[in-house]
């Protein structure tokens, strides 16, 4: 694992391997979905990868994006230390109340704005749904497909407006998101099929790779950076069946997915 320092950009996107992304924008550092644990087993899961970059490189944050906080693939024991420290921490409303300060709750279509390090006002985050499982999936007294888990877009003035779609598997939730955010032109899109053969006969619990290129098109994103395709024995689809679907449907252009810890730049 790399320990070297990420020096802060003035807008890109990195992938560190599973969900875990660092995104600089607007002179802020923000991370989404912490997981800096070494590989091994974590429940019923098994991570294969550690992270490109440690967390300690990543630092110092401003703020931090939890998906959802239930389940070790999108916040581990690492992770959760790295989210709870940092200065603000946004996620859904049932997992800040199990998180604690610093964590503040969104729910669905709420906002919530941070003042830009860049001088040029603030950005505003919107928590946007998602179903972590198949549309038709059993519900609990919540309503969430087996957990609370929060999208997350992001905007400003002068800024790409970027869209953290989290551990979705509805292509519903994607159009949702299009019709009300019509803008978004960079999608971080969590993919690789995740299957646990208990939960939902083994259908997906994220989006496979076909429908991560059919979300690329029902959002009209310029940019399409993926994450969540591998780190992970549960991931059932890597960046191969994600190249060959975007190819398939005529969107490889749109897919940018460089070595872990390598930068996407946004170009704003």
């Amino acid at each position: 694992m790399a320990t070297t320092g990420l020096p802060r950009q003035k807008c890109a996107v990195t992938v560190l391997g599973g969900p875990t992304t660092v995104i600089d924008i607007g002179g802020l550092r923000i991370v989404s979905d912490p997981t800096f644990d070494p590989p091994g087993p974590q429940g019923y899961l098994t991570k294969t990868i550690g992270p490109a970059v440690n967390e300690q490189s990543v630092d110092p944050v401003d703020l931090v994006l939890v998906s959802h906080d239930l389940h070790p693939d999108n916040l581990d024991a690492s992770g959760r230390a790295f989210a709870t420290s940092a200065p603000l921490l946004l996620t859904g409303p049932l997992a800040a109340a199990r998180l604690g300060a610093p964590a503040v709750g969104l729910a669905p279509w709420t906002t919530h704005t941070v003042r830009r390090r860049d001088g040029e006002g603030d950005l505003t985050v919107l928590a946007v749904p998602a179903v972590h499982g198949p549309e038709d999936g059993e519900r609990d007294a919540d309503g969430n497909v087996n957990c609370e888990v929060t999208g997350f877009v992001l905007s400003g003035e002068g800024l790409p407006t970027l869209y953290v779609s989290g551990d979705n598997a509805s292509i519903r939730a994607v159009a949702e998101v299009s019709r009300r955010v019509p803008d978004v032109s960079v999608a971080l899109l969590h993919a690789g099929a995740a299957r646990v053969p208990a939960k939902f006969e083994g259908r997906p619990l994220s989006m496979d790779s076909g429908r991560t290129a059919s979300a690329a098109a029902i959002l009209g994103a310029d940019i399409v950076i993926p994450a969540h395709y591998d780190g992970w024995t549960h991931f059932s689809e890597g960046l191969a069946e994600l190249e060959l679907a975007f190819k398939e449907a005529g969107l490889s252009s749109l897919l940018h997915a460089p070595a872990h810890g390598s930068w996407v730049h946004l170009g704003s």
